[in-house]
C-alpha cells in the first residue's frame, strides 16, 4: 500500500524537478539527433537506444510534445522552436488518422500544447498559426468522434484499432480531443448532414467505460474488487451489448493491468477539470452536468482508491495486478517496489501517468469542498512523483535516451528488452513514460511556483 507523505509540498520536490529537467534536455537532444524518421515513431529503448516496434503510430505525439513541455518547464526557446518544427513537419497525418483511437495522445500533445502556449503568451501571438493549430484540433476531434460504435442502451464509444467491438481503457484520455473541438466550438457532420455533438459522444464513451471497464465491487462477477480496471471491454456488433471484459497488454481479464488503470486514474479527473469551465446548457441533452459528474468522480475515485491499495509503499506498481509470479515476492505491497526482483516487471510509466491523476483528483475535491479527501490524492500524487525523481528511476546517464527507467511495454507479446543477466524487463523506457513524467513534474512546478495551473484546454474562452 503507498506509504502517504502527508508533510511533503510542491515546492520540496523543485530541486528533483529542476535535476530531471537538466536529464531530459539530454534526452531530447540525443534523440532528435540520431533518429531517423523512415523507422517510424520511436516506441521504447533497447539497451539504452530508443527503437520503434510497429503496432500503431501512437508515440510520435509524446516524441514532439516532450520537447514542448521541456520549454514549458525551462523557457529554453530552442526545445519550442524543435517541437514546433517537428509538429509542422510531421504531425498532420496523425489529425487525419482514422485507424487509432490515439488523437488525444498524438495531437493534443503537439498542436495542443502549442496553442495553451500561444494563449498563455509563453510563445509570440500569432493569429494564422493559432487557427491553424485550432484547425488541426477541431478536425482531430471530428475524426476520432467518427469512430464509433453504437451500443443496445442507445449510447455508444470509440472503439479501438482492435475493430467495432474492442473499447478500451486507454481511449478515456484520447477524449481530450473531442472536449477541446467541442470547447472550439467544433462538430461532426455525419450522413445526410446529420450534425453530431463531440461533448456527447464524450459522456457516451465516458459512460461505457465507467459502466464497463472500471469495477465497483457490486459483485458484477467472481473478481469484482472495487476500482479494479479491465483493459479492453467486448461488445457484440450486431446488436451493440456487451460480452465480457478482455485485455490485449494486460495479464487476464480478470486482473488489472497497472497502465490502464492509470489511464482511468488521470482521464477522468482532467475531464472533471474540463467539464467545469462549460456552461450550464452544454448539459441539457446530456441528464445535467451533476449525472455526468458524478459518473465520472465515481470511476475515479474507485480507480484511485484501488491504486493506492495495492501498489508497493513508493507508488510504483507491477506490470499487472495479477501477474502470475506476483505471488512468489510474498507481501510486496508491503514494501518498495524493485526493478531487479527477478519475478514480475514494474511499470514506471503507469505510476508517471497514474501520480497525475492523483494530484488532479486531489484539486478537483478540493474545489468541490472535499479538502480532506482532496488532501489525501494530492499528497499521494506528489509521494509517488518524488519517487520517480529519484533512484532507481530517473535516469541521468549520457549514453540514455530514456529518462524515465524500468517501464514495460508489452509483456504478454515479450517486446520489452530484458537485459543480459537478468530474469525480467528492467532498465528500459518508453516515450510515454518520459513524457507523462515530464507533464507531472511541470503540474507540480507551476503549482509551487503559483503559475497558472496546467490544463489540456488552457486559458481564454470560445
Amino acid at each position: 500500500m503507498l506509504k502517504i507523505d502527508h508533510d511533503l509540498t510542491p515546492s520540496d520536490l523543485l530541486p528533483a524537478i529542476e535535476r530531471m529537467w537538466e536529464a531530459s534536455a539530454q534526452c531530447i537532444d540525443s534523440i532528435d539527433r540520431t533518429w531517423d524518421p523512415a523507422n517510424g515513431s520511436p516506441v521504447f529503448t533497447i539497451e539504452g537506444r530508443y527503437t520503434a516496434q510497429g503496432w500503431t503510430e501512437w508515440t510520435q505525439g509524446f516524441q514532439f510534445g516532450a520537447a514542448l513541455l521541456q520549454f514549458d518547464g525551462t523557457d529554453d526557446r530552442r526545445f519550442v522552436d524543435l517541437g514546433r518544427r517537428q509538429t509542422w513537419e510531421k504531425m498532420a497525418p496523425h489529425v487525419t488518422h482514422i485507424g487509432v483511437h490515439d488523437h488525444g495522445f498524438n495531437n493534443i500533445s503537439t498542436y495542443g500544447n502549442l496553442r495553451r502556449l500561444m494563449l498563455e503568451g509563453r510563445i509570440p501571438h500569432d493569429a494564422a498559426e493559432l487557427a491553424m493549430y485550432e484547425l488541426a484540433l477541431k478536425c482531430s476531434g471530428a475524426v476520432q468522434a467518427a469512430r464509433w460504435t453504437a451500443t443496445a442502451d442507445g449510447g455508444g464509444f470509440i472503439h479501438s484499432f482492435n475493430g467495432p467491438h474492442s473499447l478500451f481503457c486507454d481511449t478515456i484520455r484520447s477524449l481530450r480531443s473531442l472536449a477541446l473541438a467541442h470547447w472550439l466550438g467544433h462538430r461532426l457532420l455525419g450522413e445526410n448532414d446529420l450534425a453530431i455533438c463531440l461533448l456527447d459522444r464524450l459522456v457516451q464513451h465516458a459512460e461505457q467505460t465507467a459502466n464497463c471497464n472500471v469495477y465497483y465491487g457490486e459483485g458484477r462477477d467472481a473478481y469484482d474488487v472495487r476500482g479494479r480496471v479491465a483493459h479492453e471491454s467486448i461488445f457484440n456488433t450486431k446488436d451493440g451489448r456487451y460480452r465480457c471484459p478482455s485485455t490485449q497488454q494486460g495479464y487476464s481479464p480478470f486482473t488489472t493491468w497497472t497502465r490502464g488503470l492509470a489511464w482511468i486514474m488521470l482521464g477522468y479527473p482532467e475531464l472533471l477539470e474540463y467539464l467545469a469551465i462549460l456552461p450550464e446548457d452544454d448539459f441539457d441533452a446530456l441528464g445535467g452536468r451533476s449525472r455526468v459528474e458524478v459518473m465520472m468522480l465515481e470511476a475515479a475515485t474507485a480507480a484511485c482508491d484501488f491504486f493506492i491499495e495495492n501498489v508497493p509503499t513508493d507508488g510504483v506498481p507491477y506490470w499487472d495486478s495479477g501477474a502470475p509470479r506476483l505471488v512468489l515476492l510474498g507481501e510486496y505491497t508491503d514494501r518498495p517496489s524493485d526493478p531487479f526482483n527477478g519475478q514480475e516487471p514494474v511499470d514506471s510509466s503507469a505510476a508517471a501517468i497514474g501520480c497525475q491523476g492523483l494530484l488532479r483528483l486531489g484539486r478537483v475535491l478540493t474545489a468541490r469542498g472535499d479538502a480532506s479527501a482532496g488532501s489525501v490524492y494530492f499528497q499521494a500524487g506528489l509521494t509517488v512523483l518524488r519517487t520517480l525523481l529519484d533512484d532507481p528511476y530517473l535516469s541521468t546517464s549520457p549514453e540514455h535516451q530514456g529518462l524515465l527507467l524500468h517501464s514495460v511495454y508489452h509483456r504478454p507479446r515479450g517486446w520489452d528488452h530484458i537485459p543480459e543477466g537478468h530474469d525480467i524487463p528492467c532498465g528500459e523506457s518508453c516515450l510515454w513514460g518520459d513524457y507523462h513524467l515530464l507533464e507531472s513534474a511541470l503540474c507540480v512546478q507551476r503549482i509551487a511556483s503559483s503559475s497558472p495551473y496546467l490544463t489540456f484546454f488552457g486559458p481564454g474562452g470560445r
